[in-house]
């Protein structure tokens, strides 16, 4: 570890930056519905709040162009962070193996510790845990990585397909709990409600309870196969100079023609339908679900291909330039929405929790987005990382990094 040292800023892809600043801003879209509104909400959007006029247009835009789509695009970009993370040390020393678990391992720490005590929808830890599976796969081409990874995000639909079925014949007592999660009735919403703005203690306990759930049930049915075929998927688009910019123009162009024209009118559809059938558990759940699983595949495509097209144009410049500055502090920024947004909605702030409609969120969602936007880039003209990028990296390399860049001589 000696030998090894966080990435230089002349060192780093900007084109990764500003992508993973376009995501991490991206994916409060859809995690400001888990601040804001009882859990069940998030899966099925009839089980709690006004779903008419404003309200149900904002949810149709929010799943339509974001849910799952900047997941999508930031387990990609972490499978291709994987790749180059520790082509980087096997340049340097010829090993990546201690580098790698050491700086999955703190981040593991980190997410548990975000998870449990700040907010149960944390990615951190499934991602630490697909990421110490993937890392053996890396020396794979880019077409034998492809195929892998649609394989393993295909053993969530079989998962799901199965038990959609299965259905039927489950036991009352089963299809009752499964109703309950899925369709709360009043004293549910009340009780989870009462948990979300309580006391700390009261906080706490119902978000490590969440949080466990999240890491065990949760886990084994999607995230270990969603997070760990998309890194794959990432690493083999990475490979192929995708994600670096490297390709012309016309390649952007088409990938976010196709990506649109394609995965937008799959969602689209498996929204129709899920309206059509009532939003039931026996359809929506298992069956509906499916249509934005692998239609989000391909409209992230598009929006990958389209921010890399205004890259390669130079277009917004300024914009590109405050979005490098958010990927590049991406864990600061994603760990900071949570602090913020358990503030405004959560009883250790405002106690919001239940109160606010989609409409209104959308605004909280456009103001933090503004204030990152702002604060990342005067951040980085003063320091080399963002506050948990550097301890993150200083636990990760086994010695304190230095914070604060050098004054520029006159």
């Amino acid at each position: 570890m000696q030998n090894l040292s966080p990435t230089a800023s002349q060192e780093r892809i900007v084109s990764l930056d500003v992508l993973r600043g376009f995501a991490i801003l991206g994916i409060l879209i859809i995690n400001i519905q888990s601040f804001a509104m009882p859990g069940a909400a998030y899966l099925n959007p009839m089980a709690y709040g006004d779903m008419t006029g404003l309200n149900k247009w904002v949810w149709m835009g929010s799943h339509i162009f974001a849910d799952s789509k900047f997941m999508t695009i930031f387990s990609i970009l972490f499978g291709a962070g994987i790749v180059l993370m520790t082509s980087r040390a096997e340049q340097k020393t010829g090993r990546s193996a201690g580098l790698h678990t050491k700086r999955n391992f703190w981040l593991l720490v980190i997410g548990l510790i975000h998870a449990h005590l700040i907010w149960h929808g944390d990615i951190l830890v499934p991602y630490a845990i697909c990421a110490f599976i993937v890392y053996f796969f890396r020396k794979m081409s880019p077409r034998s990585l492809v195929i892998l990874g649609v394989v393993v995000l295909s053993i969530h639909t079989v998962l799901y397909l199965l038990v959609g079925m299965s259905i039927q014949t489950w036991p009352d007592e089963s299809l009752a709990s499964a109703m309950s999660s899925w369709a709360p009735d009043q004293s549910q919403l009340n009780a989870e409600i009462a948990a979300v703005t309580g006391t700390l203690s009261e906080q706490v306990s119902h978000n490590s309870e969440t949080a466990v759930m999240m890491e065990t049930l949760v886990f084994l049915f999607v995230f270990l196969w969603r997070a760990s075929g998309l890194m794959l998927v990432g690493m083999a688009i990475y490979k192929w100079n995708i994600l670096s910019a490297g390709r012309d123009l016309s390649f952007y162009r088409k990938g976010w023609i196709m990506g649109w024209t394609i995965g937008i009118p799959v969602v689209t559809y498996g929204v129709l339908q899920n309206f059509n059938n009532g939003w039931t558990i026996e359809y929506s759940m298992y069956f509906g679900s499916q249509f934005n699983y692998w239609g989000s595949l391909l409209v992230s495509f598009g929006h990958i291909c389209a921010v890399l097209y205004l890259v390669k144009k130079g277009s917004f410049k300024w914009l590109q330039l405050r979005l490098a500055a958010v990927g590049q502090m991406a864990l600061t920024n994603y760990l900071m929405q949570s602090f913020i947004c358990v503030f405004i909605f959560w009883g250790v702030g405002f106690s919001l929790f239940g109160t606010v409609e989609r409409k209104w969120q959308f605004l909280i969602v456009v103001f933090v987005w503004i204030v990152q936007l702002l604060w990342s880039k005067p951040w980085l003209q003063r320091f080399r990382f963002g506050p948990f990028e550097w301890l993150w990296r200083s636990a990760s390399y086994g010695s304190w990094q230095p914070m604060k860049r050098a004054k520029r001589l006159s």
